[in-house]
């Protein structure tokens, strides 16, 4: 029912855009053709770099007690990193 109702459709747009001459011969209206105009337009792309940060990181010792045994102590320390950073 679909396909036959289409049919019907594009039958009618191809008799609605053709016409008869007095002579008897068929014209159709078509586009002609077709200019392109270019535009240009200007993309700003961002840029990549990094910026220093200081992070604490974990270090690991031994502290001596009044006794002669050494128990692990742990601290943290200041340590410079790089990071990405996106600028527009």
């Amino acid at each position: 029912m679909r396909t036959r109702a289409l049919f019907a459709l594009c039958a009618i747009a191809l008799l609605a855009s053709c016409k008869r001459t007095d002579d008897g011969k068929l014209v159709i209206e078509r586009p002609g053709e077709i200019d392109v105009k270019m535009k240009n337009d200007t993309v700003h792309v961002p840029t990549v770099g990094t910026v220093k940060d200081t992070v604490r990181t974990p270090t690991i010792g031994v502290k001596e007690e009044t006794l002669i045994v050494k128990k692990p102590v742990i601290g943290s320390q200041k340590t410079e990193i790089k990071k990405p950073v996106i600028k527009p």
